[in-house]
């Protein structure tokens, strides 16, 4: 059997019985290019199509994100239309976003094994399918299955794997292409939050459900934008690959069958080892604790997009005023995400993401914590003001934080994860928070909770990283002990070759 293949203009034949001279050099040119390129390092494309991807990002951002925070509009419609409490009702948006982040994982593994293609156009057709569903919904428990759980799953599925790529394409610029892309949570907030006001108004809440799932079917399109990237290693000549280089040629000879079935047992072991590695960031310290504060950050932060627009009917404030407020909301919440995304990928702040993550985080619940003293309209504008900026500014650094910790490696499957840890604070979260309604009479516990729960989530980080700092001046001091100074010179130092040889420096004695 004779295999040819191309590369770069020239033709490379691999015959069963021999390698002739002639071959050899073309894969031998084809070897030294491979690890010229294995050096260098292969980047992503930092534009072109990739500006395609943030597009896509948007788009569901807006038909994921902006909906889910829509959701909060039909509150009182729901409320009053099946005579619930808050409890009762708030486990609609809850199973919404719990499902949403429980299977996230579900969407990465999904984007991993098939393509982030198949999952955003599956995911797609789910989240339509379940609103359209929800416009017949009969009692309560039918909106929990099909809103909740359909809807949410059809989100989990597109979400993770669309931001997912735009890392992939992006390195230098990506807090800037994430920032761009997670807007689309803002911009679709300001304008679907009136359109859908206007919507229950005209066609009322089913009528708004089943226009809702229509436009969410377009996340299908945007799966269809989602091309995989082809990386240059994957372009050159599938060559043999040499135990002690990583493109190698092995000394002619006639490869048998029974070679050619050891190196498919081979390459079968390696595949399952990389999938069992999919996931090894998890035992990482960084990890974990950055896994800690989004617990705590989710536990407050769908809080405040649940219960502002009921606060504000609460105080006398007018419908369509309540639904501006999320709008207002909405449009900052932009600014938030292109600016810090713009500023963090500057020289001078990129070493110090970390720091204005936290500083973003604990602004927000800073912010929380002064709702109750807000009663009019010109009052709680501000509000929609400062908390939708720093709720702009770090949704776009999650992915980049987290992507900083953990490497463009196991970003998609990192990111299932971290999005899989907000799954169970935002199902309980909001009926927390309509029983410390139903309880106490008054939203004042609830925003209290939401405000103290992100203050501890930026102050996990920031402890961790002042300790981290002192261990690291302690050890410098350390080092510049002229004892242990003294001593440098007679370390014996060890270094092992690309040849695997094993080289030992011994100190010259006087």
């Amino acid at each position: 059997m004779v295999l040819v293949w191309r590369q770069r203009g020239a033709t490379c034949v691999w015959d069963r019985e021999f390698w002739s001279l002639r071959e050899i050099k073309a894969v031998g040119r084809t070897d030294s290019m491979a690890q010229e390129k294995k050096k260098g390092g292969v980047l992503p494309p930092d534009g072109g199509w990739g500006w395609m991807i943030v597009a896509g990002c948007f788009v569901v951002t807006v038909c994921t994100r902006a909906v889910t925070r829509c959701i909060s509009i039909f509150f009182v419609e729901f409320q009053m239309h099946f005579a619930r409490d808050y409890s009762g009702t708030a486990w609609i948006h809850s199973l919404v976003d719990c499902t949403t982040m429980l299977c996230a994982p579900l969407g990465s593994l999904i984007g991993n094994r098939l393509s982030c293609r198949v999952a955003v156009i599956l995911g797609g057709f789910l989240a339509s399918i379940g609103l359209v569903l929800s416009s017949f919904a009969t009692s309560l428990e039918y909106l929990y299955l099909t809103l909740g759980v359909l809807t949410g799953l059809g989100f989990a599925l597109c979400y993770t794997p669309a931001i997912a790529m735009v890392g992939i394409y992006f390195c230098e610029r990506k807090a800037l292409a994430y920032g761009i892309a997670m807007s689309g949570s803002g911009i679709g907030t300001f304008i679907l939050a009136p359109v859908v006001q206007l919507l229950i108004e005209h066609y009322s809440w089913r009528g708004a459900l089943l226009i809702l799932g229509g436009f969410v079917s377009n996340l299908c399109v945007c799966g269809a934008l989602l091309r995989p990237i082809i990386l240059k290693e994957e372009e050159a000549c599938p060559l043999p690959v040499d135990s002690e280089c990583e493109y190698g040629v092995k000394p002619p000879g006639v490869p048998t069958g029974k070679a050619v079935d050891d190196k498919l047992e081979v390459d079968s072991k390696q595949r399952c080892l990389q999938s069992m590695q999919e996931y090894h960031f998890l035992l990482m310290p960084d990890f974990l604790v950055l896994a800690g504060s989004f617990l705590l950050l989710a536990s407050g932060c769908s809080l405040p997009f649940v219960y502002l627009v009921p606060y504000a009917l609460d105080v006398g404030i007018g419908h369509q005023h309540a639904a501006f407020l999320m709008s207002i909301l909405g449009v900052i919440d932009i600014v938030g995400n292109i600016t810090f995304g713009w500023l963090t990928d500057r020289r001078c702040l990129k070493k110090y993401r970390n720091i204005c993550y936290m500083f973003a985080v604990g602004m927000e619940g800073l912010c929380c914590l002064f709702i109750p003293l807000l009663h009019t309209f010109v009052l709680l504008v501000p509000f929609s003001v400062l908390y939708g900026y720093f709720d702009g500014a770090y949704v776009a650094l999650i992915p980049v934080v987290t992507s900083d910790v953990v490497g463009t490696t196991y970003l998609s499957s990192a990111l299932g994860v971290v999005y899989f840890l907000h799954a169970v604070p935002y199902l309980v979260s909001p009926p927390i928070g309509g029983w410390l309604v139903d309880t106490t009479g008054t939203y004042t516990a609830t925003f209290f909770l939401s405000g103290f729960a992100l203050i501890s989530s930026s102050l996990l980080l920031f402890s961790v990283a002042v300790i981290r700092r002192c261990q690291r001046n302690q050890k410098n001091s350390l080092s510049k002990d002229p004892k242990l100074v003294s001593c440098e010179g007679k370390q014996v130092d060890y270094y092992t070759s690309k040849k695997k040889d094993l080289l030992i420096i011994i100190p010259a004695t006087s």
